[in-house]
């Protein structure tokens, strides 16, 4: 859709149709107003056709940042699929984007490289207003913990036991208070779900090493979810239902009990990719979401992480635009 007019066209369109929610399409034109143009209509098959004649030569890296940024800062978990993701999860177009997806594997920088030692935090303020890192992971956990264990109690006694109810609650499956660090630091500025259009950030310079885990799958995480379980049923029921249509139990990792082995948990871009926002099979009667993780991000669960040496650095953007820039915090 980035490099392909009639692709872009026809995506926005057989997703229109598609959609459960689609809006209203405001149409301007010179004529007679009685003479209502009727929407153009699309088939999976016509979309995927399109697909199959983009030229992939002109699909270099700046693209696909471009593309995988508004891919992030679309990401939903309390809502179903929008048109395009219903557009493109139709098999015939799946079958037409493998060979984007071969294209992408091969053309680009690792999606799976490691984490390395090298790390950058992030605030979301000026400079002159950050804070310390987060520290005490440990109490953190202990504080996460308890905090999920009674949210499910207080949901099993008090929300419905239909998903189809319109109720949202907790829909993230990840610690959101522990030191979270990606390798870049555009990514750490420009990869962000659900962004809030935060103008300034505070760039923290951070290294860390010690046993990390590396989740690069949809089996990688299932695997947590087996070893170390933590039931969510009635906590995360009504806005997994809505995102995956599965009707079932739930499941997510003990972030607290992965300390006994782990001391970081690494999302690689194609972890992220190809698990992120979308239902993971953990067994028969359970599954499971990866929500609220960007792509390369590393969860700190112990205090092996600490702020090096490096000066913290103010970067900016201006207001609607994603592109950050290193500016002089003295300059505001």
């Amino acid at each position: 859709m980035r490099v392909d007019e009639a692709a872009r066209s026809a995506v926005f369109w057989l997703g229109r149709q598609l959609d459960p929610n689609p809006g209203t399409v405001l149409r301007f034109s010179i004529g007679d107003a009685s003479e209502r143009e009727e929407d153009p209509t699309f088939t999976a098959e016509e979309v995927a056709a399109l697909i199959d004649g983009v030229d992939l030569t002109v699909v270099h890296e700046n693209v696909v940042r471009d593309a995988l940024q508004a891919s992030v800062d679309h990401a939903r978990y309390w809502q179903e699929p929008d048109g395009t993701d219903a557009a493109a999860a139709l098999p015939a177009v799946r079958d037409a984007l493998r060979r984007v997806a071969r294209h992408l594997s091969t053309a680009l920088p690792d999606p799976a490289a490691p984490r390395g030692p090298a790390q950058f935090a992030v605030e979301w303020t000026p400079l002159a207003d950050s804070a310390p890192l987060a520290s005490n992971p440990a109490a953190t956990l202990a504080e996460w913990t308890r905090n999920q264990h009674e949210e499910e109690t207080r949901a099993a006694r008090e929300r419905p036991a239909d998903p189809h109810a319109r109720y949202s609650g907790t829909w993230w499956s990840v610690p959101q208070r522990l030191l979270t660090t990606r390798s870049s630091i555009l990514d750490a500025l420009e990869l962000v779900e659900d962004s809030l259009g935060w103008e300034f950030a505070t760039i923290i310079p951070v290294h860390g090493t010690g046993r990390t885990l590396e989740i690069q799958s949809p089996q990688d995480w299932a695997d947590q979810c087996r070893t170390y379980p933590m039931e969510v049923t009635a906590s995360r029921r009504h806005d997994w239902f809505r995102v995956t249509g599965r009707d079932g139990r739930w499941l997510m990792p003990d972030w607290q009990r992965m300390t006994e082995k782990w001391d970081a948990v690494h999302l690689t871009t194609i972890g992220y990719l190809s698990a992120a926002n979308r239902l993971i099979e953990v067994e028969a009667e359970y599954g499971s979401v990866i929500g609220g993780w960007g792509p390369d991000s590393t969860i700190w669960l112990t205090d092996v992480a600490h702020e090096s040496t490096q000066p913290r650095e103010q970067w900016t953007r201006p207001r609607n635009d994603w592109r950050w820039t290193k500016s002089d915090p003295k300059a505001r």
